[in-house]
């Protein structure tokens, strides 16, 4: 199986990918010569992060019958301070928010994403270390 992306230079610095029918926009900040017309490229990593392991906790969450009222991830990123600056430790932060949540039941999604199921963080883990912290809410 194969996946592909073609991303098209707009101009300056700005680029756009289509994925899966959508369009993402790319560019740099003003001062490293772009317009600040689209995000990152390296924060859209985390966002592959977070919704990768999100997506997997959600639907695990809810064959499991865990009623959330509120589920958001957070993706914090170690950077290097060097060229090239690259990611060395990624931390994900699930914040659930409800009533009477199960914390042995969050615990056990959260390891089979992050373990079996996301292969973002499959990809990443070999590059370097992701932790993670569950925080839960009750309402």
């Amino acid at each position: 199986m194969k996946e592909t992306i073609t991303t098209k230079w707009l101009s300056d610095l700005a680029f756009e990918a289509e994925v899966d029918g959508h369009k993402i926009y790319m560019d740099s900040s003003m001062e490293h010569g772009g317009k600040n017309t689209g995000p990152r490229p390296k924060p859209l990593m985390m966002v592959a992060l977070a919704g990768c392991t999100g997506m997997d906790v959600a639907a695990l969450l809810k064959k499991m019958r865990v009623k959330l009222e509120e589920f958001s991830v957070d993706v914090e990123g170690d950077v290097t301070e060097v060229h090239p600056k690259r990611f060395e430790g990624m931390k994900i932060i699930y914040r659930l928010k409800g009533k009477e949540i199960n914390r042995k039941l969050v615990e056990k999604a959260v390891h089979l994403s992050t373990s079996r199921y996301c292969g973002v963080s499959a990809n990443y883990s070999k590059a370097f270390p992701i932790s993670y912290e569950i925080i839960i809410e009750e309402v």
